[in-house]
């Protein structure tokens, strides 16, 4: 539990709003049959120019901000389409929290039930986190996931508001599939419950697939 309940490193700032999930993740890289090879297209078009040179001057592409964990960033980051695999790649990235003054509501959907930690702060504790971050010297914050708070490298503290399930889901490290099969016990004695007093609702998986097959 505990290896799941903290997260630190450094934070990138990228005061943008409206950042939408084709930004984040272009189309032309979701031709994939899987969740493999996205960190490339994260954020593309802002990292390299037409002739897919990197460009200097963005901040992910920075020596002192090479290995960054965390992202802040601008009011309704994530708007757009609800393609998932901007979450995946921010994940493949590296990026394991983002932190803003609000999320595209499918995006924080996408990003909760996959483990990607977003956090919502006031415009003003964003303003302060940004100035900070965007020194190098004071670009590293550390987040508490149990007590709900973020700290600055000088032990300035915000705290957020987190919804129980997406809580557990991070402390534990469980995805969606994972919250589901740990209450794998519930949902077999409610089954067997519901059999036992509706026996005429059973369904019989082998006869059923012998019907498909035959």
């Amino acid at each position: 539990m505990s290896e799941h309940a903290t997260l630190a490193g450094i934070a990138a700032p990228l005061p943008l709003s409206n950042l939408d999930t084709d930004q984040i993740m272009p189309k032309q890289f979701l031709f994939g049959i899987d969740k493999c090879g996205l960190a490339r297209g994260v954020l593309y078009d802002l990292r390299f120019d037409a002739s897919g040179a990197a460009r200097e001057d963005f901040v992910l592409n920075k020596p002192d901000y090479a290995g960054a964990r965390i992202l802040v960033t601008g009011a309704n980051f994530g708007c757009g389409s609800s393609r998932e695999h901007a979450v995946w790649g921010l994940q493949q990235a590296g990026i394991d929290a983002v932190i803003a003054p609000s999320f595209g509501e499918i995006f924080y959907f996408n990003a909760q039930n996959n483990r990607l930690l977003l956090i919502t702060l006031d415009e003003s504790a964003i303003a302060a986190l940004t100035a900070r971050v965007s020194d190098a010297k004071t670009n590293r914050l550390s987040i508490d996931v149990a007590n709900q708070r973020v700290s600055t490298s000088d032990g300035i503290h915000y705290a957020f508001d987190l919804p129980p399930r997406q809580k557990r889901m991070f402390i534990e490290g469980l995805d969606m599939i994972g919250m589901t099969l740990a209450d794998s016990d519930a949902i077999l004695a409610f089954e067997a419950k519901h059999e036992a007093t509706h026996p005429w609702m059973k369904i019989d998986l082998p006869a059923l697939r012998n019907t498909q097959a035959a």
